[in-house]
C-alpha cells in the first residue's frame, strides 16, 4: 500500500512538473506583448494567416489595442471543440454588423464568428470561395467556379449564383453597383481580362469593363473610382494598376506600376508588388505611394527607415483608418511563421511581432 502511494504521489508530481514545462513553452508562443495604442474608436484588428494549400493551417491572430496584447490562433481558443480548426488557406476576412466572416478557400466555406470574440456562429458552403464584400444585408461571395454567390446574412443561406468571369476575385460595391475583378487565373495563356459589374438592384451582371489580363486587387476610393490590379502573364506582360471612373466605367489613368495590394484611406493609397518572372526566375519587390485625389505618385517608397529591406515577401497590407499606421506583413519562406509590420504615417517602424503562416488578411474591430 506504502509503494502504491508512493508511485501515485511521484506520478501525480511529474505531471504538475510536465504541466508547468507545457505552460511556459506554450505562452511565449501564443501571446506577445507590443506597445499599447491610445485609439480610443478602435478595439483591435484580426490577422488573417492563410497557411499554404493542403496544410490545414489556417489561423486567426488578435492585436488589443489597448493592452498591446497580441494573441495567436485565437480560434481554436475561441472554439476547443471545432476539431479541424480554422481550415485550409485563409483567402479574406471581413466585419458586417457583429459577425467576423472569415473565407477558406479550399476548405470551400465562409465561416461566421461573433466578431467580440470569435466564437462560431455558422458556415456558408462556397466551392472555392475567394473575397467577400456585403451591401444591404447580403454577403457576396466570389467563387472561381465563375460566379458571385449572393447569401443572406441573417439565414446564412445562399439565395443567388451571378454568372460573372472566369476565376473572380476581389470586389468593392459603389452605389448600387458591385464591381468583380475577373482573373481568368486558370487559363493562361487566355486569361479574363474584364471587370464584371453587376446591378445590385436586379442581382444581375449589366456589362463588362475591358481593363487587362489577369486581374485580381481591386479598391474603392472616396471619390468614386476603381483602382484595379493586374497580375500580367509572369513572362513579358508586367503587373501593372489602372484606375476605372464608375460615373462612365471607363478606364481613366494607367499608371504603368507594378501593384500585388493596395489600401486606400481617405486621399492616400499604399500598394507593394511581389512580381514573379518566368524567364528570371525571380521576384521584383516595390513600394509605392499614391494620391488618389490628383491620381499622382507620392513617392516610390513609402518605408522610409529601411525596414523595407528587411521585408522578405510582402504578403498582405493595411492602413488604420483613425491613426494611419500602416501595416504590411511578410510571408518569409511561406513555411515559417511570418512577421507583421507596423509603420506610423511618416513610415518609420513602429513595432513587428511574429504571426501565423503567411499572414496576409487584416481588418478592423470597432468598440
Amino acid at each position: 500500500m506504502k509503494n502504491t502511494k508512493s508511485i501515485l504521489w511521484l506520478a501525480c508530481m511529474l505531471l504538475v512538473f510536465l504541466s508547468c514545462r507545457k505552460e511556459d513553452s506554450f505562452i511565449p508562443e501564443e501571446q506577445e506583448q507590443l506597445p499599447p495604442d491610445p485609439t480610443v474608436e478602435l478595439k483591435g484588428f484580426y490577422l488573417l494567416n492563410e497557411a499554404n494549400m493542403g496544410s490545414n493551417k489556417s489561423s486567426l491572430d488578435y492585436y488589443d489595442f489597448s493592452s498591446g496584447v497580441y494573441r495567436k490562433n485565437i480560434y481554436n481558443e475561441a472554439n476547443p471543440n471545432a476539431t479541424l480548426g480554422l481550415g485550409d488557406v485563409g483567402n479574406d476576412i471581413k466585419i458586417y454588423g457583429s459577425r467576423l466572416y472569415v473565407v477558406v478557400n479550399m476548405s470551400d466555406k465562409v465561416e461566421v464568428l461573433e466578431s467580440k470574440t470569435a466564437k462560431r456562429i455558422g458556415q456558408i458552403n462556397i466551392p472555392n470561395c475567394r473575397y467577400i464584400t456585403f451591401y444591404k444585408n447580403k454577403a457576396y461571395v466570389t467563387a472561381y467556379d465563375g460566379y458571385v454567390s449572393v447569401v443572406d446574412t441573417t439565414s446564412l443561406k445562399e439565395e443567388k449564383q451571378i454568372v460573372v468571369g472566369k476565376q473572380p476575385e476581389e470586389m468593392a460595391v459603389i452605389g448600387a453597383k458591385l464591381y468583380v475583378a475577373n482573373s481568368g487565373g486558370y487559363n493562361y495563356p487566355n486569361y479574363e481580362r474584364t471587370v464584371s459589374v453587376i446591378d445590385l438592384n436586379t442581382l444581375t451582371e449589366i456589362k463588362r469593363i475591358d481593363v487587362a489580363i489577369n486581374l485580381h486587387r481591386l479598391k474603392a476610393d472616396q471619390y468614386g473610382d476603381l483602382y484595379v490590379t493586374s497580375r500580367g502573364d509572369y513572362y513579358n506582360i508586367p503587373s501593372n494598376l489602372f484606375v476605372i471612373d464608375t460615373k462612365t466605367d471607363q478606364i481613366k489613368k494607367t499608371f504603368n506600376l507594378a501593384a500585388s495590394n493596395i489600401a486606400i484611406h481617405n486621399d492616400e493609397a499604399y500598394l507593394y508588388s511581389v512580381e514573379w518572372n518566368n524567364n528570371t526566375g525571380s521576384n521584383a519587390i516595390s513600394y509605392a505611394k499614391i494620391n488618389v485625389k490628383d491620381e499622382t505618385i507620392i513617392n516610390k517608397n513609402f518605408i522610409t527607415d529601411g525596414t523595407d529591406k528587411s521585408i522578405v515577401i510582402p504578403y498582405g497590407i493595411a492602413v488604420n483608418p483613425v491613426n494611419n499606421d500602416v501595416y504590411v506583413t511578410d510571408a518569409r519562406d511561406y513555411v515559417s511563421p511570418g512577421i507583421l509590420y507596423c509603420f506610423d504615417k511618416k513610415g518609420k517602424k513602429k513595432f513587428s511581432v511574429t504571426t501565423g503562416d503567411i499572414p496576409a488578411h487584416l481588418v478592423f474591430l470597432n468598440k
